[in-house]
């Protein structure tokens, strides 16, 4: 295999069998990266092009997707809310990123498919699913490291800081790209696998696995590395994970699932404590101070986020009950009520990523209202749980 650099973000690849990849690492949200993939599709004038998006993503940012038909209640009820949660925010990250620069998220992949369209150039889709990735980077995160994602993206998102087209123009050299991704890989390690390593693994095999014998690639900057890495591998059948198993989310461990058992399991077992050591007039109240406490949390979380009256109640009511439930969770459920309550309209889906830009949006848009309830209704139950722990133990 032979790369040639021609410049921070274009090589050419040539492959042992004549086959040639011109492989372009671009800014998602950078006008120049936009001309630049135009430029390159004309002058090379590729038999296939290849782009980092997958099915859902492309029919999404075609418009080709019926919003109407999309029901929220059931993303909660599949217990996907977090990670709709996630991808709102990194979506209205790139967003915000893209008014400051002019160019809106994703324009020159689609840029890209449309040119080959005209050129009559078939398009391969060669990215993971995202709900695939994001599953598998939740299953695999801590606890710890699934609160500072979550921090991350929602800071990100509500960020007033600006960034220049020079600024954003450095972000896709090398050098910049390899520093960023090792303080990822330094703080949040499982979602740096994920996000990073396993995509580059998978963009690298569908490209290199698609028909055709001059290839134009459109990818994100930094994937470019890792692309070429496993080109390297590809190239000398180096072992590399199948897509078949990079496309499954994992199952829980044994221990994992055990985890999540033994937050009910101590709340249980204090108050079974307390009930022997003190009695069954100071268990009762020790249990009822528990209650308090939890609903108490959710009760002022439920509020910040302005949850329909109902729902602050049945949310406040039910708290205490669902936190000793490892498998449902509050939040849940004042998702799928505010979502009742208050059902979301077509516009509400069509203004999604203009909303999601700015506070407000969070509390007028009626699907990031959901998110915005099951969110902090969560924080509320969980905030609750752990000051009633010292104050339970103390009762004892």
């Amino acid at each position: 295999m032979h790369v040639e650099r021609i410049s921070d973000t274009y090589h050419r690849i040539t492959f042992s069998n004549g086959a040639e990849v011109f492989l372009i690492g671009t800014a998602h949200v950078s006008q120049s990266s936009v001309q630049e993939v135009a430029s390159i599709i004309d002058e090379e004038n590729p038999d296939r092009v290849c782009i980092e998006l997958d099915a859902s993503r492309m029919a999404s940012k075609s418009g080709t997707k019926s919003w109407e038909n999309t029901d929220i209640r059931k993303v909660f009820r599949e217990g996907k809310g977090f990670l709709l949660l996630a991808n709102t925010a990194l979506a209205s990250f790139q967003r915000r990123l893209g008014a400051e620069t002019g160019a809106n998220p994703g324009d020159e992949i689609l840029g890209a498919a449309k040119l080959a369209e005209e050129k009559g150039i078939p398009v391969s889709l060669c990215d993971r699913e995202i709900q695939t990735t994001f599953r598998r980077a939740w299953a695999k995160s801590s606890l710890w490291n699934k609160c500072k994602l979550l921090g991350t993206l929602i800071s990100a998102a509500f960020s007033d800081e600006e960034i220049t087209p020079e600024e954003l123009e450095e972000l896709k050299k090398q050098e910049t790209l390899e520093g960023m991704l090792n303080e990822v890989a330094k703080e949040l390690p499982s979602v740096k696998e994920v996000l990073i390593d396993e995509r580059d693994t998978y963009l690298a095999t569908k490209i290199y696995n698609a028909p055709g014998m001059r290839k134009v690639a459109v990818i994100g900057a930094g994937h470019t590395k890792g692309i070429l890495a496993n080109f390297e591998k590809l190239e000398t059948d180096t072992p590399t994970k199948s897509i078949e198993e990079l496309d499954t989310v994992p199952a829980k461990k044994g221990w994992g699932r055990a985890a999540e058992f033994i937050i009910p399991t101590l709340i249980i077992a204090l108050l079974v404590i307390g009930i022997a050591a003190n009695g069954w007039d100071q268990g009762v109240r020790t249990f009822l101070y528990w209650v308090l406490v939890n609903c108490c949390g959710t009760f002022i979380t439920s509020l910040i986020a302005a949850a329909h009256p109902l729902n602050i109640l049945a949310c406040s009511i039910t708290s205490p009950f669902f936190a000793l439930n490892p498998v449902l969770g509050v939040g849940m459920l004042g998702g799928i009520l505010e979502a009742t309550f208050r059902k979301p309209k077509v516009k509400d889906f069509e203004h999604l990523n203009d909303d999601a830009m700015h506070l407000k949006g969070w509390y007028r848009n009626r699907i990031l209202h959901c998110l915005l309830v099951f969110f902090l209704s969560s924080v509320g139950s969980m905030l609750g749980t752990f000051v009633a722990f010292p104050l339970l133990i103390a009762r004892i």
